[in-house]
């Protein structure tokens, strides 16, 4: 396994619970809950889960969460602080081998989905996910917004060719060491995450423009940083 957010996770580790856009995850599991119909006992495949922020909530609730992530360090300190009914896994996204397992899906925060940069690599996300969901399970998927970035981000240069957004910027750890890192996005619009989802097996296929900690029912927009995919598998 290899991936270039791998040496970040390294350096941020717990410091990456820091940032305000982590700030929302108990709004974001409401938000989840409600619209993907969850019933108390559902078990919920939580891809790119980073620390396990969204599976702890889950666990919390009554329902049972499997985490995913290709760090190593991000999978030790979820399973460090895991209670019950949340378990961890280090794995690729790209290389999932579940089958019908789940009853639902989570794929937040770009985890894992959007963070690969060609679209060969995203589809085999999304196909993975399909093979791991109960015939009939649900998903929710957050991924950037291709117009918010042309008509927001300064700080990042947009390749209109691949949707792929570069950003040079400073992340801290722990102990406020700095490091200099490149975050490779890639972004979407609501078309095209449409499609990918049917190509990928899933109907139903909605998308809500939403930002962390403010999802709900709102068109797509130019105006927020994400969408958020909801959609049953076939």
């Amino acid at each position: 396994m290899s991936h270039w957010f791998e040496p970040i996770a390294d350096h941020l580790g717990p410091a990456y619970l820091r940032y305000s856009f982590t700030k929302g995850t108990a709004q974001e599991i409401d938000f989840v809950i409600d619209a993907l119909l969850l019933r108390l006992g559902d078990r919920v495949l939580d891809i790119g889960c980073g620390p396990g922020r969204h599976s702890y909530e889950l666990a919390r609730r009554g329902y049972i969460a499997h985490g995913i992530d290709i760090s190593k360090r991000f999978i030790d300190l979820a399973e460090a602080d895991a209670p019950p009914g949340a378990t961890f896994e280090r794995l690729d996204a790209r290389t999932m081998t579940f089958h019908e397992e789940f009853d639902a899906a989570i794929c937040l925060c770009e985890g894992a989905f959007g963070l690969m940069e060609a679209d060969d690599e995203n589809g085999a996300v999304l196909s993975g996910i399909a093979a791991a969901l109960k015939p009939g399970g649900m998903l929710a998927l957050s991924a950037f917004s291709s117009y918010f970035a042309v008509k927001y981000h300064q700080l990042a240069s947009f390749d209109a060719a691949t949707g792929i957004s570069h950003e040079r910027t400073e992340v801290r750890n722990e102990s406020g060491e700095p490091a200099e890192v490149d975050l490779w996005t890639t972004c979407f619009t609501p078309r095209e995450l449409r499609l990918m989802c049917e190509r990928a097996g899933f109907a139903d296929v909605n998308i809500w423009s939403v930002e962390p900690g403010a999802y709900r029912r709102a068109v797509p927009t130019t105006e927020t940083p994400e969408f958020l995919v909801t959609a049953r598998r076939s």
